[in-house]
């Protein structure tokens, strides 16, 4: 376990090319068909990340931004709720699995986690109505567990635009751990295939180095051309 500060560079670098909790969900997608066109995606991100040690470009929009900045917020509402004292979490590696790890959002006690959502309006009041986790989260939250070797985690959503009756909503979510076995399973299965991609693509195109070179080339004499090259492996 690393204690560093999340979102900061020094996060991002111990996440690059890894599994984390928030995308298991898309290593285990399925259609009817097979596997998932997220799971593809998922894994060309991890692949290039090794390659180029860069980490993949996040998505981020007013909805995201609200969220991070509630979270302290959201926090202490919890902390309020609950009678206990939340402590920050960095990059959690996962005990026996290499290349995979989970950031929960807090501990809780010696047995518990908390995992905090700021969600819009629409989806906060489709919880309050619904009354349990939505179940996008109970992987993440499943796989946070078997990093941390918790036994639950409380999943928090919170909305101050609501009535304060109505802002904070907590539940409870055990360990399950067939399910944890399975998510294992998988994810190990998954990250052999990126290893494998990994390997393929640099013993065709980076047998010797050489490409890497011509692009850390081409950015000394001309900053900006050595990220626009595309090799062929000749």
């Amino acid at each position: 376990m690393v204690e560093i500060v999340q979102g900061s560079d020094e996060w991002h670098a111990l996440r690059l090319g890894k599994v984390t909790a928030s995308r298991v969900a898309d290593v285990i997608a399925k259609t009817k068909s097979g596997w998932g066109a997220s799971r593809a995606n998922y894994a060309a991100e991890l692949v290039a990340e090794r390659l180029t040690g860069a980490s993949a470009e996040k998505f981020s929009n007013a909805a995201m931004a609200w969220g991070t900045e509630k979270e302290p917020d959201a926090r202490a509402a919890y902390e309020f709720y609950s009678d206990a004292t939340v402590d920050l979490v960095g990059f959690v590696s996962h005990p026996t699995i290499r290349d995979a790890g989970a950031s929960p959002d807090g501990r809780v006690g010696a047995e518990g986690l908390v995992e905090i959502k700021c969600p819009n309006t629409a989806t906060h009041i489709e919880t309050l109505l619904g009354g349990s986790v939505p179940s996008k989260y109970i992987t993440q939250m499943q796989w946070q567990m078997a990093c941390e070797g918790r036994q639950w985690c409380d999943f928090v959503s919170y909305d101050p635009r609501l009535p304060e009756s109505m802002a904070l909503f907590v539940r409870r979510v055990s360990r399950d751990q067939a399910m944890i076995e399975g998510l294992e399973k998988d994810v190990s299965a998954f990250l052999r295939e990126v290893d494998e991609t990994v390997a393929q693509l640099r013993a065709k195109y980076e047998p010797d180095g050489r490409p890497a070179n011509i692009r850390a080339a081409a950015e000394r004499y001309c900053p900006g051309l050595g990220e626009a090259i595309v090799t062929t492996g000749a």
